[in-house]
């Protein structure tokens, strides 16, 4: 993630297309406009519809163990074989995504794992503040909930399974506290008799509607004179000092382009020569009705790898990782399994009505996003996210528009990510 030298307000004549209103498009054309610059946001879809809808609305500044731990080669074979895996790849998309996993496995390695907890708990520093400040801004404070998280287990000694990850989090200094039965149940009341540890994490927040957030976000970015642009870009072409951009409506010439379409996203790099090593991380939500307040925060069902999360709406269910490309039909056994999993683990869900979901979280394989500048003049990048869009969504377009149109003076610059593309 490498950000360039701070670079003068674009002249008069010079736009800026985003492609990709999912949360960190949204956020990025918002802070970019809010700087002056003339955007366009640009998505196929409505904005906040594609991944971003079903998001779990995790602020994790807790998140800083990357998706490739110590010991992950050994779940591998679990990971092939077992469609209910908390990480799983079915065997016939093996072929395509082996050079994704090989960079996985690699990236395993415990000093790997050290260096991208170093970048993930920089991108994440302040997220939580930076949340609730855009969302005062762009009117709807309401919806940024700062309770914690919570993660549970069934037993210490599965507690002590997750020791690697609870070992980096106290390195960078995040607070947590150890809990028992009743400090668990004193939090949430409704959590059934599996779970006997928990450990809190009280800095860690909760979006409660995803979607709305987008559209407040997009909403903002347009009454300060941004465009938005429902449209499919289908090609990136380099065009003298700026980029032509090929869509269904025909071609246009802007001065730069940040490309933020998330899992989609090299299929615009790619004849470009950009080959990033992303991958779709498939995830699946299971959304119960009609159970306002059985969880106050965010918790985590940490044997299962399950998470959940109170919405305006009710309660989102999600979890697990499938690794299977952006064309495979979904596989909504997995968000069945989730629902049947929190049904028998939580009280007062009996009466509860659901519907699933299943949407594409673009990956790295060291779970680090690229953020900045490509090689290209003009072509700047904010993919590979994961399940931490939401998260460093509003960090992450700091970076970008400081970048490209230098820091406000009224704002102190963010610790910078040191990884290149």
């Amino acid at each position: 993630m490498r950000i360039a030298a701070a670079a003068p307000s674009p002249g008069p004549g010079q736009r800026i297309a985003v492609i990709g209103a999912g949360i960190v498009g949204a956020c990025t054309a918002h802070a970019l406009r809010r700087r002056g610059a003339d955007v366009v946001l640009i998505d196929r879809d409505e904005p906040g519809r594609g991944c971003s809808f079903g998001n779990l609305g995790a602020i994790s500044m807790s998140s800083v163990a990357p998706l490739a731990m110590p010991g992950v080669l050994a779940s591998l074979p679990g990971m092939l074989r077992d469609p209910e895996s908390p990480l799983f790849l079915p065997l016939a998309y093996l072929p395509r995504a082996l050079p994704w996993l090989l960079r996985f496995l690699a990236s395993a390695r415990a000093a790997k794992v050290a260096e991208a907890s170093r970048t993930l708990a920089r991108l994440h520093a302040g997220a939580i503040t930076a949340h609730q400040a855009l969302a005062r801004e762009v009117g709807v404070p309401e919806l940024i909930l700062q309770r914690g998280q919570l993660h549970l287990y069934p037993d210490s000694r599965a507690q002590a399974k997750d020791e690697a990850a609870w070992r980096l989090r106290a390195s960078h200094g995040l607070p947590f506290t150890l809990l028992d039965r009743p400090g668990i149940l004193e939090l949430e009341p409704h959590v059934g008799g599996r779970y006997t540890v928990g450990v809190f994490l009280p800095e860690d927040g909760t979006i409660l509607n995803p979607l709305r957030y987008v559209q407040a976000i997009v909403r903002a970015f347009a009454a300060r004179g941004g465009e938005v642009r429902r449209d499919e870009v289908r090609a990136l072409k380099r065009d003298g000092e700026g980029w032509e951009l090929v869509s269904g409506s025909g071609s246009e010439r802007f001065s730069r382009v940040v490309v933020a379409a998330g899992a989609w996203s090299t299929r615009l790099l790619g004849p470009l020569g950009i080959r990033l090593p992303l991958e779709s991380q498939r995830g699946y939500h299971a959304q119960f009705s009609g159970c306002a307040g059985l969880v106050s925060r965010s918790v985590v069902l940490a044997d299962r790898k399950i998470f959940l999360a109170p919405m305006e709406d009710g309660l989102r269910v999600g979890g697990t990782v499938e690794i299977a490309g952006l064309d495979r039909a979904p596989d909504m056994r997995r968000a069945h399994l989730l629902e049947r999993i929190v049904r028998e683990t939580f009280d007062g869900l009996a009466a509860a009505t659901t519907t699933h979901w299943m949407g594409h979280r673009p990956c790295m394989p060291n779970s680090l996003p690229v953020i900045g500048p490509a090689a290209e003049p003009g072509l700047w990048l904010a993919v590979g996210h994961g399940h931490l869009g939401m998260t460093d969504s509003v960090n992450t377009a700091q970076r970008l528009a400081d970048g490209m149109l230098g820091p406000l003076a009224s704002t102190s610059p963010l610790p910078q990510p040191d990884q290149r593309i």
